[in-house]
């Protein structure tokens, strides 16, 4: 299982595994942010081709995760389909196993600015959002500095100096009070935390990165991260 990295939200402790997601285990539930799904067939629309296996190998990983935690309720945190018609486009072998991961448990589909619409033959349930608890499950912070929000969209990376060298990870951002979590599916991108799209969500706080290493998640201090160049 390796290492498990405590996140802290407003009061509330949450579980940060090395794939992306954070599990609350006081609620049994597991989240997830931006799986894209179907990225690669959207790019294949405009003639860019990619390989087409990011949705199998963003469901198999997530699969992995269901098995490990056994959560009663999995929220996704919007952008779960990378355009409006992808839950049209996933293959049959996909929708099976979606199908067999909500079995026995509350699934809620988060509205992402990829994927505003109620997706359609793919299970769960769909939300602008969900309060649960002490916390607000969104797709996009909202801004300035607020309390008890987690939320995805921004895809936030890490580029860390080692004294082996440096390395730029996904990570999930957290002040205590609010956290970003990193983009979940294969194919997403990511941008560098210390980018200025970041710098109004926190303010003066103390900001730490929660960088997923191969089979455990490092928490590092803002000091020690580099800017893009």
């Amino acid at each position: 299982m390796g290492v498990m990295q405590v996140v802290e939200v407003a009061g509330t402790s949450l579980l940060a595994d090395a794939s992306g997601a954070l599990f609350w285990a006081d609620e049994r539930t597991l989240l997830v942010a931006d799986l894209h799904l179907e990225k690669g067939s959207s790019y294949a629309r405009r003639r860019v081709l990619l390989p087409p296996y990011d949705s199998a190998a963003s469901l198999a990983q997530l699969a992995m995760l269901v098995a490990k935690y056994a959560p009663r309720r999995v929220v996704a945190l919007g952008d779960s389909f990378h355009d409006r018609r992808g839950d049209e486009r996933i293959g049959e072998a996909e929708r099976v196993l979606l199908r067999s991961l909500q079995q026995g448990r509350d699934w809620i589909w988060i509205a992402g600015n990829h994927d505003p619409d109620v997706p359609r033959g793919v299970g769960g349930e769909a939300m602008a959002e969900l309060r649960l608890g002490g916390l607000l499950l969104r797709h996009e912070p909202s801004a300035g500095e607020t309390s008890g929000e987690i939320a995805g969209h921004l895809h936030p990376v890490a580029h860390v100096l080692s004294p082996s060298g440096s390395v730029r990870r996904r990570c999930f951002v957290s002040d205590r009070m609010r956290c970003i979590m990193p983009a979940f599916g294969a194919f997403a991108g990511g941008l560098n935390f210390r980018d200025v799209a970041f710098a109004d969500l926190f303010g003066l706080r103390d900001v730490m990165a929660f960088v997923l290493g191969r089979d455990r998640v490092h928490a590092v201090a803002r000091a020690r991260c580099l800017p893009d160049r």
